[in-house]
């Protein structure tokens, strides 16, 4: 809170479409997305139908022995999409990634391999700040103070194309094939303590927009099978649309053991977030036993509100085609950035509608300043150290985009 003695925090007032509004009337594009939760602009008018109607007839009932139409609804739904029968719901991403990794544990437990409660991530990764989402999280800003608490996990080399050797082809795939290598050979030998692999597929957002190629997925998924150890896709981030296709793990054509979801699910309206798994893992919890069932709670869990959001999001999905629209303007934006060789920016790179270079600089306000100007110019861009990136809701129009990208170009040139 100190730095915000002489950075004030901004009001905002109203938002609508891609735009956000401080109570002087002033402007922002929200290339952000908020923080990666807004799909369809601020302000969006079916999602809000959704939610009014849902409130004229239910806010809110426990799911402990009780259910609501817009649950049964959304996990239908979501089963279909994932090819995942299973739903656990919570309320924020964390809490879904908690929610996998005591599910796996759990798993490993019941069927009597009770050496089998470890987890891998990627370097880099980030998967929550709650404490055994911290465990996999490999961000030392993040982890390092709450070390202490954490339970130690191991961290696999990570696939990101910039760690591409220079003679390597376009697209790391030679690298994420030799990532998954390692992987391969650290699970041969210790696979019987291993419980789950958890992994942002196709992009590490917090580790600086590190994008790398779907092999690495399918490698993963083969190798996990191999050695019994569960796959965890944390598509919190990067689930509905962001990369392309509805979820990462489909451009890998790979089923993982679990699928967390957060951010977009309710479009950007309230907060909501699920874990999806296996017909094979929910029958382990299946039993009279009560000790054998997922003892897990949260008192907002399948919030009947949030659900009716989530439905209406993915409907629009639906109604306007969006991940066609999406390739158009994927398609125009890469074309605007072909001119772009003169900046001081390097690994220019692109996946589905997240977009990210790095910024050649000495400036070590970089990213402050950056930030600060942006406001000052009518944009939200919230630098990673010294990465830029574009991530903004998927009705950005061609005029908002030339905005965006002009607006982008003057601020590099300013601040590196």
């Amino acid at each position: 809170m100190k730095i915000h003695e002489t950075l004030p925090l901004l009001p905002i007032a109203s938002g609508a479409g891609v735009w956000l509004q401080d109570f002087e009337g002033k402007r922002y594009l929200d290339g952000v997305s908020s923080w990666w939760v807004n799909l369809f602009g601020h302000n969006e008018q079916r999602i809000k139908t959704a939610i009014n109607e849902q409130l004229d007839k239910l806010e809110h009932v426990m799911l402990a022995g009780f259910t609501h139409e817009p649950v049964v609804q959304l996990s239908e739904k979501l089963g279909e999409l994932t090819d995942l029968g299973h739903c656990f719901y919570a309320s924020d991403g964390a809490s879904a990634t908690e929610i996998a990794l005591k599910m796996s544990f759990h798993y490993w437990r019941n069927v009597g391999q009770l050496k089998k409660n470890q987890f891998l991530s990627l370097e880099n990764s980030y998967h929550g700040e709650t404490i055994g989402a911290l465990s996999v999280t490999d961000v030392a800003i993040f982890k390092d103070t709450y070390a202490p608490l954490l339970r130690q996990s191991a961290q696999m080399p990570s696939p990101d194309s910039r760690l591409s050797m220079t003679n390597e082809e376009a697209g790391g795939e030679a690298h994420a094939l030799r990532c998954a290598d390692v992987l391969e050979v650290y699970l041969e030998q210790h696979h019987s303590k291993i419980a789950a692999f958890i992994i942002e597929p196709l992009i590490q957002c917090a580790a600086g927009m590190a994008m790398y190629h779907p092999i690495y997925l399918k490698r993963a998924r083969e190798i996990c099978s191999k050695y019994k150890v569960h796959l965890i896709a944390d598509e919190i981030a990067v689930g509905f649309g962001r990369t392309g296709t509805m979820f990462a793990c489909e451009q890998a054509n790979i089923k993982p053991d679990f699928i967390c979801l957060s951010k977009g699910i309710t479009g950007g309206y309230l907060p909501l977030s699920v874990t999806l798994t296996t017909d094979e893992i929910y029958q382990a919890f299946y039993d009279d036993n009560v000790t054998r069932g997922f003892l897990h709670s949260h008192s907002y869990t399948g919030n009947a509100l949030a659900c009716s959001a989530a439905l209406a999001t993915l409907a629009i999905f639906e109604q306007d085609d969006v991940l066609h629209k999406n390739r158009s303007k994927t398609a125009y934006i890469n074309q605007q950035l072909t001119n772009w060789h003169n900046l001081p920016i390097e690994n220019l790179r692109n996946t589905g509608m997240v977009w990210a270079f790095d910024v050649k600089t000495s400036n070590k306000q970089f990213q402050q300043s950056f930030y600060q100007q942006g406001l000052a110019g009518g944009l939200l861009l919230r630098p990673i150290g010294n990465t830029v990136y574009w991530m903004p809701p998927y009705i950005i129009s061609h005029d908002e985009i030339d905005f965006m990208l002009n607006t982008t170009k003057k601020l590099v040139t300013a601040c590196a």
